[in-house]
């Protein structure tokens, strides 16, 4: 089976005869690496919702349709959650330098074309490379980060990791806004595609030069017919979910996701006769990995439809501008970014209840939003408070969780697992965004609307929480052991 050589990692358990100069050597590489692909995950988080506060002004000058419109927006989307578990086998096989340094050349190549592009289906397919491209290089991320950190040292990067994610959003609704309403150089919406190219570009020449190079065993081919069934199981899956709502959740839709369970169907069979499976059975039964990744799933369930839902409620509802909204959501951000980054501090005895505690704490966050807007207005400074508390809750559920899945696998699934929780987190955000959003907007304009949404999702939240009890029995973190 594949495993990547890793050329210099950090934090592991080995010991060097005389520590000084090569110890820091090996701590200043670790940090490149980390610093690199954390801001290449930082632009492919930052697309997904700088587009959004962009939309009226494209439209306008492009004269889209609506639906030309939704594909704009959203098939950056569609491309990245279909060819996630794809780029991180093609990672597996080519190295996970080689793929994510391919990914960022691709998205960065067609942020230009986006930029540039003078027509709506011109900017649609550049859209979809786009979403392609991030696809390509995401996984990588987390290989990366698995194959080169252990211990502590994977820990602290997996918490910088999220703290990135968590803030990747917010700073994409307010970059966007600001961008726009500044008008550089008479380009309107430009400039939301445009910022990539110079920091891509940049990004590209340091990578090239100090990211470790792998040696990448070719002992593990393609499973040709598991990445044409899942790829088709998660479009008939996500490609209604983002749509199905602006066309009033057409018979298709439906149509289109009762048949993905049966692809998936379709897939799990394909898989067990694999001789190289997509997703090997052995890493789904890594000690802790289901009971996280299910719980990851349903964090990011309730963050992606909190953050949208009460966007919409702060700039339809209330009036607030793009970069207003975006601002507002700066307390969650936070609380979620300073948790990511601090919580092993936590004596290790309360690394895996303190999962569950978080879970709580973000339930009575929610419900805490809901009612600082039950009496009208903008709700503050109790909003911000506790959304503060959601943020702070989710951060000390998901960044635990996030270690604990990752923790027992063995190197040669790494790149495998990392396409695993990619997936499963951009499909729980596409999902929350769904549901949510759709819950929110049925009960709109009624007073309740906010209050009923934000009890769903501490409800959500409480769901999530159950989905990790096992990680609490006796044995559920041994370590599993390279084979």
């Amino acid at each position: 089976m594949t495993s990547v050589t890793r050329s210099s990692p950090a934090g592991g358990t080995g010991t060097a005869a005389v520590p000084g100069r090569a110890d820091r050597a090996s701590r200043r590489g670790a940090g490149w690496l980390l610093g690199i692909v954390l801001v290449g995950q930082f632009m492919a988080t930052l697309d997904v919702s700088i587009v959004n506060v962009a939309a009226p002004t494209i439209r306008t000058d492009l004269a889209t349709s609506g639906s030309g419109l939704q594909l704009i927006i959203s098939g950056y989307t569609i491309a990245y959650a279909m060819l996630l578990i794809t780029g991180a086998r093609l990672g597996g096989l080519s190295g996970p330098r080689r793929l994510f340094l391919l990914g960022l050349a691709v998205f960065t190549a067609a942020s230009l074309a986006c930029g540039l592009a003078g027509s709506e289906g011109a900017l649609i397919a550049f859209r979809l490379v786009q979403g392609a491209g991030s696809a390509l290089m995401v996984p990588q991320v987390l290989s990366m980060i698995q194959l080169h950190f252990t211990g502590a040292a994977r820990a602290r990067a997996l918490g910088a990791y999220s703290a990135v994610l968590a803030g990747g959003v917010v700073v994409g609704q307010v970059a966007g806004g600001a961008l726009v309403s500044a008008d550089l150089f008479g380009m309107a919406w430009r400039p939301v595609f445009l910022v990539n190219v110079p920091i891509g570009a940049a990004l590209l020449v340091i990578g090239a030069l100090l990211l470790p190079r792998e040696h990448v065993p070719r002992e593990q081919g393609l499973d040709l017919a598991g990445l044409i069934t899942l790829s088709v199981a998660v479009v008939m899956l996500v490609v209604p979910l983002v749509l199905g709502h602006e066309q009033h959740w057409p018979a298709w839709g439906w149509w289109s996701m009762a048949a993905s369970a049966a692809v998936t169907g379709v897939f799990v069979a394909v898989e067990r006769r694999a001789r190289h499976p997509l997703i090997p059975g052995r890493l789904l039964r890594t000690p802790g990995l289901a009971p996280s990744a299910l719980g990851m799933f349903g964090s990011m369930v309730t963050w992606g439809g909190f953050l949208f839902s009460v966007a919409l409620h702060l700039q339809g509802g209330l009036g607030d501008s793009p970069i207003g909204a975006g601002v507002s959501f700066v307390p969650g951000a936070a609380g979620f970014a300073l948790v990511s980054l601090t919580w092993r501090r936590l004596p290790a005895r309360l690394h895996r209840p303190v999962i569950f505690a978080g879970f709580a704490a973000a339930a009575v966050g929610y419900l805490g939003v809901a009612r600082a807007f039950a009496s009208g207005g903008d709700g503050q400074p109790y909003f911000g408070i506790f959304f503060a508390v959601a943020g702070i809750g989710l951060g000390l559920a998901y960044n635990p969780l996030f270690t604990v899945a990752l923790e027992n696998v063995a190197a040669r699934d790494a790149a495998d697992a990392s396409g695993l929780m990619a997936m499963t987190l951009q499909l729980g955000q596409v999902v929350g965004v769904t549901a949510f959003g759709t819950l929110y907007l049925s009960l709109t304009p009624s007073a309740h609307a906010v209050g009923v949404t934000a009890a769903g999702l501490a409800a959500t939240t409480v769901v999530a929480g159950a989905c990790a009890l096992p990680l609490l029995r006796r044995g559920a973190g041994r370590r599993a052991t390279d084979a």
